[in-house]
């Protein structure tokens, strides 16, 4: 039985790790090996997944494994990985981490008193990469991926030894003890180990103990391998004792990153894992964090430049950030601290993953929903809300007579679930430079707390979408899309921060905010009496609390009426739009779905990416070229309608009116009995009395041609917007 480490076959011993076979071959991994899982100096690219510790994972036979990182990059493998991972639901009463003497004892203890209890054990394959809420424990298996859910966790994951941060520490041939005594017990030939601190003991060990402190590693002629260690003794006198193998025992730190992932929750932590030990020396040289590279000098540079908490030092020298989590570095950048009269009793709380695991274990039982939902979507259906699909999401499509709906926003005031936006911050020192070249309007002149309206181009000039810029200070911008165009807008804003070199921040908050729109001609009245006496007026934006909960608070208007997009937290989207319904039961509040929506956009002539535009919908097609500055140095598709605004228009986007009930979207546009066009939008406007439309029609000389028939009646051409033209009511 044979497996390939490093391109070359190697015999397999039944039993071991492949971290044993590795060391059997005389492939050794550079720094010092814990055999334990606790650091990232076995880490391997193992049948094609990366960052797999070779000490945690049974070897079989014709494993593929190449040390990471290695120099060149092995290449992917050239068939398509298999992924597919289970994923089991598990609830039990008490969950057990760690199948140590403290673990069991415990289990025995809780089993006396009745209780029920579930052990998971490293040892047997079973990985707890993290806990979450709850407490639920996420466990990598053998056999796929658990999610537990427990009453009560108790962590017993006992210690781990710590490792030696000097000169040369990084090289090859250094052992922990326990991992000395592990590998020897295995029967893998050490030779003469040279043990620094407290020695391994077991059986087929050769050791030769040496006093005094560790001080450093000399590498062996070859360079990557150790030579001798050094130690100094209490007189201060150094001695160099040559070996290839050495063990360090330096003492024992709480193996405690779970504990501290679930400090919050219904967590006990009982054994070594609960015991603080002593720190190590403050270190003076050398490699602190294997995971990132972080050097002792680095850890000083962060202190030198005001960088003097826990949390900030490894924040700004990446120290315990990587692989592990801290487990290696943390005692040490500890240490660093307390010698400079820093308390750090408090070690920061780790993030999961504890385990890093597969991007196949992460999405294991989880298949994206086709179409999203909202915060609110239980409230729509509790409304008996008719819900359909639009933009991604599922919405609320009307809750029952829609012409109810639309006069409530016309004449009273209604709330809309606009949280399918997509919604944007962008910062940063280049951030103005950056908008300004994404966007076909100005940028630079718009002032905190104001809005513009921007469509997004393509470089052949068609609109993509369409949304709003909100200026929040000089560095940092909110910006929304449409709901469709959510999905797509942080990699086109990335790519194109990527191709202009701008340094800027993009972080999308589109599930992070709910957004809910007071709108119609009470919306402030049920805003104040929600404790807002000061609305921004129109196109401003301002953080103000309503009713108790912090919102952005935009003044925009999409139904023609006066509108206030409330952008708040998504955890409390439900209990604002409960207190804005029963704050204003009394004015005649109801909610309206897009059935609704449609009609009232519709009457304000407000156009629908991907209803009302076509793949080569410009700007000048769809008159809107007023939302367009061809005097700027440069934006997105600046070239393009440079280049064919001279052209005559062969088609435009035009408002059309007809009386009678609504022709249906997509119905041919004929003109002395030829085709002519065709109907993107229509609705029949209750407040005009009327049916009004957008269709694309055929140019002739830059003029529409006329006469223009839908289902064999006329349609007379009309200027958009057809309701209320001037803009009064969303304004007042």
């Amino acid at each position: 039985m044979r497996l390939v480490i490093n391109a070359m076959p190697a015999e397999l011993v039944d039993g071991d790790d492949v971290l044993m076979a590795a060391l059997r071959h005389g492939v050794v991994p550079p720094g010092p090996l814990c055999g334990a899982g606790d650091c990232p100096n076995c880490l391997a690219i193992i049948d094609g997944i990366t960052y797999t510790r070779m000490c945690r994972t049974p070897a079989r036979p014709g494993m593929v494994v190449t040390l990471q990182p290695s120099t060149p990059a092995p290449a992917l493998p050239s068939e398509s990985l298999d992924l597919a991972v289970g994923c089991r639901l598990l609830q039990v009463d008490v969950a057990i981490v760690g199948g140590g003497p403290s673990g069991l004892a415990e289990a025995e203890a809780l089993r006396n008193a009745g209780r029920a209890v579930t052990v998971f054990d490293d040892a047997n394959g079973e990985q707890v990469a993290g806990i979450y809420d709850g407490p639920e424990l996420l466990v990598r298996t053998p056999d796929g991926m658990l999610r537990v859910e427990a009453e009560e966790v108790v962590i017993a994951t006992g210690a781990t030894e710590i490792q030696p941060v000097c000169p040369g520490s990084r090289l090859a041939g250094i052992l922990t003890t326990r991992a000395a005594a592990r590998l020897a017990a295995a029967g893998i030939d050490l030779g003469r180990v040279i043990a620094v601190g407290y020695p391994p003991e077991g059986p087929g060990l050769n050791v030769e103990a040496v006093e005094g402190d560790l001080v450093r590693f000399d590498p062996s002629p070859d360079g990557e391998r150790v030579g001798a260690v050094v130690v100094r003794h209490r007189d201060g006198s150094e001695t160099s004792h040559p070996g290839a193998t050495i063990s360090v025992g330096l003492g024992l730190m709480p193996r405690d990153v779970l504990a501290r992932m679930g400090a919050e929750l219904n967590l006990r932590t009982v054994g070594d894992a609960a015991v603080a030990g002593p720190l190590p020396s403050a270190p003076t040289e050398g490699v602190v964090c294997p995971c990132t590279g972080a050097t002792v000098a680095n850890l000083e540079s962060v202190w030198d430049r005001g960088f003097q908490e826990l949390e900030l030092v490894k924040r700004a020298s990446l120290a315990g950030t990587g692989t592990c989590q801290g487990s290696v570095c943390m005692p040490h950048v500890r240490a660093f601290l307390a010698e400079r009269g820093v308390p750090t009793d408090g070690p920061f709380t780790p993030r999961p993953l504890a385990r890093q695991i597969t991007m196949g274990e992460a999405a294991a039982g989880w298949a994206p929903p086709a179409f999203r939902r909202t915060m609110l979507d239980g409230e729509h259906r509790a409304l008996g809300a008719r819900m359909d699909r639009f933009g991604g999401w599922w919405r609320p499509w009307r809750y029952g007579d829609p012409a109810q709906e639309y006069w409530a926003v016309r004449e009273g005031v209604s709330l809309g679930d606009v949280g399918t936006l997509g919604k944007f911050i962008v910062a940063g020192p280049d951030v103005v430079e950056f908008l300004e070249r994404l966007y076909p309007t100005r940028i630079a002149d718009l002032k905190p707390g104001r809005s513009r309206y921007v469509l997004n181009l393509a470089e052949s000039g068609a609109v993509l979408d369409d949304g709003m810029v909100c200026r929040v200070d000089v560095h940092r911008f909110i910006l929304t899309f449409t709901s469709g165009g959510a999905s797509f807008a942080e990699a086109w804003m990335r790519d194109w921060a990527t191709t202009f070199g701008t340094q800027v921040h993009i972080l999308d908050r589109t599930h992070a905010w709910g957004a809910i729109n007071v709108t119609g001609p009470l919306a402030a009245e049920l805003l104040h009496r929600a404790g807002v006496a000061d609305p921004p007026s129109f196109m401003g934006h301002r953080q103000i609390e309503v009713a108790g909960i912090d919102c952005r608070v935009f003044r925009l208007s999409f139904t023609g009426e006066a509108s206030y997009e409330l952008h708040h937290p998504v955890d409390r989207s439900v209990e604002l739009w409960r207190t804005l319904s029963h704050l204003g039961r009394d004015l005649g509040v109801k909610p309206h779905g897009i059935d609704a929506l449609f009609t009232l956009r519709l009457e304000k002539g407000h156009v629908i990416v991907g209803m009302d535009t076509e793949a080569d919908s410009t700007p000048r097609r769809l008159g809107l070229d007023w939302a367009v500055k061809l005097d700027k140095p440069d934006f997105i598709g600046r070239s393009a309608l440079i280049r064919t605004a001279e052209i005559p228009l062969d088609r435009k986007s035009v408002g059309l009116i007809m009386d009678g009930p609504a022709p249906e979207e997509g119905s041919i546009i004929y003109s002395a009995g030829s085709y002519a066009g065709y109907v993107s939008s229509s609705r029949y406007s209750p407040v005009l009395g009327h049916t009004v439309m957008l269709g694309w029609v055929l140019m002739d000389n830059g003029e529409p041609a006329g006469d223009l028939t839908i289902d064999n009646r006329p349609a007379r051409l009309a200027a958009v917007p057809f309701y209320d033209p001037e803009g009064n009511r969303a304004r007042a």
